[in-house]
């Protein structure tokens, strides 16, 4: 069960080592840290973070560069029971990834003990047979290493009970970055011989116009009621540099709408006198000046979409 990495080899050796380059998802329950852990990897924001469920509505690719290896990444929305038309199509976004990626890392939290969705998705994983599974027990930041131990000897058990031969089980601390390189290390090797799949100095392949919109949702995010996370979608309707500027002070126009479902949930997000809508402002622009590497004029308005999780031309609309 202890992760181990093949000693160093001599220079000339080295040398002869393949390329290898493919892609890796992780996948888990909702809030299992599977964004956190692509940030990490990647080295830079690609995915947004929450603490709630079902932050994640895009597979987002995050790319770790190596020398002799490229590692793509992809974060998948933790797989649920749909309650929604949404729900359902964020849980084929998943099952279609699965087929399609050369090794799968399934994401369970130490600080939380197994349960009926951590068994429900090892059970589809055990379904899926060529394909190598990392098991990757996340959050070791949160717990003693008794309880760590206890963690990684029932996903051991997991695996025997459900016919998964574990390729690795790996602790793991995004936050802390313990043992995040090794997490590399050893997802690596299980990846096909290949060549570059995207440039050199790519991190993502997400369009910066997606990315905006889903900085914009992490701020909404931070601080609403349960039931509204669900209910909100962000359109960057546009993004166009401001006419007039001098070439050393640009600025960058940003149109975006956020989406809410109910007439009664706008009040939630535009806040008393529009506090809160100022500061989900704040501090997304924050992080889309650090995306983008310039100043932004960020305008944002909220739109009600009458119950567009069930409605099928409404998810059209939205991305979904």
């Amino acid at each position: 069960m202890s992760a181990r990495i093949p000693a160093a080899e001599t220079p000339d050796a080295a040398a002869q080592v393949p390329h290898r380059s493919g892609f890796a998802c992780f996948v888990g329950r909702p809030n299992a840290g599977k964004s956190t852990l692509t940030n990490a990897l990647v080295g830079q924001k690609v995915a947004i973070t929450s603490s709630r469920p079902q932050t994640t509505r895009h597979s987002v690719r995050g790319i770790v560069h190596r020398p002799d290896a490229q590692l793509i990444l992809v974060d998948t929305p933790g797989l649920h029971k749909p309650r929604t038309l949404l729900g359902e199509r964020l849980n084929d976004v998943v099952r279609t990834t699965w087929a399609e990626v050369d090794v799968i890392g399934f994401c369970l939290p130490a600080d939380q003990k197994l349960g009926p969705g951590d068994t429900y998705i090892a059970r589809e994983l055990a379904g899926i047979k060529k394909t190598p599974k990392v098991a990757i027990v996340t959050k070791t930041d949160l717990v003693e290493s008794q309880q760590l131990a206890e963690q990684l000897i029932a996903v051991d058990r997991l695996g025997q009970e459900l016919g998964i031969e574990w390729a690795q089980i790996v602790p793991v601390s995004a936050v802390g970055g313990d043992q995040v390189t090794l997490l590399a290390d050893l997802l690596i090797p299980l990846l096909p011989e290949g060549p570059l799949l995207y440039p050199e100095g790519d991190l993502t392949d997400e369009p910066e116009q997606v990315m905006v919109a889903e900085l914009i949702r992490e701020a909404a995010l931070e601080g609403v009621r349960d039931e509204l996370p669900h209910s909100i979608a962000v359109v960057v309707e546009e993004m166009i540099p401001r006419e007039g500027r001098p070439a050393d002070r640009p600025l960058l126009d940003i149109h975006a709408n956020l989406y809410i479902e109910r007439p009664s949930q706008k009040g939630i997000i535009i806040g008393p006198k529009g506090a809160r809508l100022k500061e989900v402002g704040t501090k997304s622009r924050h992080h889309i000046e650090a995306l983008l590497g310039t100043p932004v004029f960020l305008d944002l308005h909220v739109k009600v979409a009458k119950d567009w999780q069930r409605d099928p031309k409404q998810l059209r609309k939205l991305g979904f």
